[in-house]
């Protein structure tokens, strides 16, 4: 089989094999800022690193255990407040070593719940900003 065709049916080229592709969603490698908070309501700020439907990938200065709930605030390239996509997420993940040099731990984020046409806003980013690549 080549490599596109194993591509185009859900396989990924991983190091020197291919793997299944196990995600619902595909994944957009971008850069966006977030700002988030959890139950004691103090809003911090991330950077989501890849998104998808489904959840994100996302660097935050602190470690925040598994199941979690946070509400996100997603920024647009676009830098309006009134583009900001704001969800409800869990946190799936988590590295329990921080990255150097800026001391971020790396989160798998899965989407909850969307506020006010969030989802629709997501979508719209996923597929119409030209400088997102499929991971």
């Amino acid at each position: 089989m080549n490599l596109m065709k194993s591509l185009a049916r859900g396989w990924r080229y991983k190091g020197d094999r291919f793997v299944a592709e196990r995600r619902a969603h595909p994944r957009y490698v971008l850069e966006l800022p977030i700002h988030y908070s959890m139950m004691d309501g103090q809003e911090r700020w991330g950077i989501a690193g890849d998104a998808s439907e489904g959840g994100l990938l996302v660097y935050l200065h602190e470690f925040i255990e598994k199941g979690s709930l946070l509400k996100l605030e997603i920024f647009s390239p676009r830098g309006s407040a009134l583009n900001a996509i704001k969800a409800m997420a869990k946190v799936a993940w988590s590295d329990s070593v921080a990255n150097k040099p800026w001391e971020e731990y790396r989160h798998g984020l899965a989407f909850q719940a969307f506020q006010k046409e969030g989802l629709n806003k997501l979508r719209t980013l996923l597929g119409e900003t030209t400088e997102l690549q499929r991971v």
